[in-house]
């Protein structure tokens, strides 16, 4: 069994011998499996992509994406594997789930999908030629398929957190306490978002947790799948809306408001027509705020847990690095620029 090194973390590839005998349980044996590589992106869970044939001779090309162990606020994978199998119904373009993993395969907690072929890195997304037929329409489509996650019924849905923004605020105020460092930026911010505090829904809907550039895969006809559901929870739709608002996530193209590719008007105006109940730009601005100061906040966590080893990860270390990047978008969200 090879070692891939990822940052400063060695990570132990999947055995092959005993991904093989669980894939038994889902095509026709015997299956052969070859390719297995692990995909860059993502700090918390692993992904690795391989290729399997079945008995027929027919390929697979598939994903496993499982846990290197417990992450805060993070759902499990059978949640997540629950998760895609709603949303697909309900007309959410994600991967298609083939295999739950169980404890006697050996291979940890995971589950395996098919790999969708696409981009998920947002730098090639935003500057590559092969996506300039793509960029235009992007924010429209995500607008219409957030509405589509938002309109999933509850009662569908795998057991999920609820985490209407009251919550959050609470959590995310002792999160910054336990740091024990003065960062007066967040704490301004903190203050600023109790002064704004949406009224609390009477029902709480699906919300991704994570909707953003990067965790899509997109090809030249645009957005394909979305990826990374472990953040998803209960709570105000408009949450999903904010963060794919967030500076951080246009990674460069600042004009750009809705992940570097397009423009607010576009995203919200799909949105509504798909049937969802579109914010004002006032409204929408608080949860830009909230996405803002809580990616501060997991930077601070992140380089955290590199300089006190509990992953030594040089990932890890740079995310920490962005923490004044943070602090200086919060400020100018404040003053009203977005």
């Amino acid at each position: 069994m090879r070692s891939v090194v990822s940052g400063a973390v060695a990570v132990r590839a999947p055995d092959g011998e005993l991904l093989v005998r669980a894939l038994g349980r889902t095509f026709p044996s015997p299956v052969t499996v070859d390719a297995l590589r692990r995909l860059s992106g993502g700090a918390s869970r692993e992904t690795w992509a391989f290729d399997a044939t079945d008995a027929a001779g027919v390929g697979h090309p598939l994903v496993l994406r499982r846990d290197p162990g417990s992450t805060l606020g993070a759902t499990d994978r059978a949640t997540e594997f629950e998760l895609l199998a709603a949303t697909a119904g309900a007309g959410v373009p994600v991967p298609t789930t083939r295999l739950l993993l169980a404890p006697d395969d050996g291979l940890g907690t995971g589950f395996v999908m098919d790999r969708v072929e696409g981009e998920t890195i947002p730098r090639r997304i935003l500057r590559d030629e092969a996506f300039a037929s793509a960029r235009p329409r992007l924010a429209a489509q995500c607008g219409e398929i957030l509405a589509r996650i938002h309109a999933v019924p509850v009662a569908s849905l795998p057991p999920l957190a609820p985490q209407p923004a009251s919550r959050q605020l609470d959590d995310h105020t002792a999160l910054l306490d336990v740091f024990g460092e003065p960062h007066p930026a967040f704490e301004l911010g903190l203050r600023w978002l109790r002064e704004h505090l949406p009224p609390e829904r009477p029902e709480l809907g699906l919300v991704h947790g994570d909707f953003r550039n990067g965790n899509l895969i997109v090809g030249p006809d645009g957005v394909r799948a979305v990826l990374d559901w472990e953040l998803a929870h209960l709570g105000d739709p408009v949450e999903d809306l904010g963060w794919l608002c967030v500076k951080s996530w246009r990674f460069g193209v600042a004009d750009r408001v809705v992940g570097g590719f397009g423009d607010l008007d576009d995203l919200l105006d799909a949105y509504a027509r798909a049937g969802g109940d579109a914010p004002t730009r006032d409204a929408l601005q608080f949860w830009v705020v909230l996405g803002t100061l809580k990616w501060g906040l997991i930077c601070m966590a992140q380089a955290f847990t590199h300089l006190h080893g509990v992953v030594r990860s040089v990932e890890l270390a740079m995310l920490g690095r962005r923490v004044a990047e943070m602090e200086w978008d919060l400020l100018e969200l404040l003053d009203g620029r977005w």
